[in-house]
């Protein structure tokens, strides 16, 4: 079982190149290419944020290539990515296809795409087959992943897209094709008021589970905490994936974590997560 972990949080610190070089020395086999930044949305102003990015500008093609080589000289790939969000906004949608070729460019197989939170499975399906063509002349399948809303009064998760295991196959099963595919965030899994846990998602799922967001929670909110810290079981949850023969990456996204950590101890949050990676790919192994 090999594992990887996203590079967004990691490169607010040190930039994106040598976040990709602290995560091989740390040890993770791949890293995620987090591309919010190519179409971050303002959500106070109701406008993308004009930040200077590369990926925003005509040479994201040649970054992406960069970032590619980056990981390759540290003998390290990038097994997936995540695209921008919230695809709600038009804004954002006409970033999705840039995200699927920059995914290609960079040597991932797969592209995490946000569902809208708010629609059915045959309203969201309408964008993924529109997208389909694209992500598969690219050669990238391209992962809906579980959401959640918020309801205020209660302090507790709400109903969204893919949230609950059964609308989780609903919206694979709605555009039925096997480039469509579905990233399980664990920690959405788990969150108070969605009635249903990570253990039921994994086996629903079954062989469309391709894609991982593996970190951790106090069963209630949306911590994306280092795995083994918090209250998840992490025991039920690796034998659920041996039990569906799950093929794909070990993936952390336990961002809220290394956001806690700066420049220059970033590296030590960054091992941190490898060996609790490698623990859960451990545990895999040894079943």
């Amino acid at each position: 079982m090999k594992i990887s972990t996203e590079i967004a949080s990691a490169a607010k610190h040190v930039g994106e190149e040598k976040a990709i070089e602290l995560i091989a020395r740390a040890g993770f086999d791949a890293w995620d290419f987090s591309m919010f930044n190519m179409a971050r949305w303002d959500w106070a102003n109701k406008c993308l944020v004009d930040n200077g990015h590369p990926l925003r500008s005509n040479e994201y093609a040649a970054f992406a290539k960069r970032l590619r080589q980056v990981g390759l000289d540290n003998g390290i790939v990038c097994n997936q990515s995540h695209a921008p969000f919230p695809v709600s906004v038009p804004e954002i949608r006409d970033y999705l296809k840039r995200a699927i070729e920059c995914t290609a460019i960079a040597g991932g197989e797969i592209c995490i795409i946000h569902p809208d939170n708010n629609k059915s499975p045959e309203e969201n399906a309408e964008m993924y087959l529109e997208l389909l063509p694209f992500a598969k002349e690219h050669g990238v399948k391209i992962a809906t992943e579980n959401m959640w809303n918020w309801n205020k009064e209660l302090d507790q998760a709400a109903p969204a897209a893919c949230s609950h295991h059964d609308n989780f196959l609903a919206h694979i099963k709605a555009v039925n094709d096997p480039y469509l595919v579905a990233c399980l965030d664990l920690g959405h899994a788990e969150m108070k008021g969605l009635d249903t846990t990570a253990k039921e998602s994994i086996l629903t799922l079954g062989k469309h589970l391709q894609a991982l967001h593996i970190h951790d929670n106090d069963r209630w909110h949306d911590s994306h905490q280092i795995p083994f810290s918090m209250q998840m079981d992490f025991d039920a949850i690796v034998r659920a994936l041996k039990e569906i023969n799950y093929q794909g990456y070990f993936t952390l996204e336990a961002d809220a974590y290394l956001n806690a950590f700066n420049k220059d101890t970033v590296f030590d949050g960054i091992k941190n997560m490898a060996d609790a990676a490698h623990r859960l790919a451990d545990m895999f192994e040894k079943l």
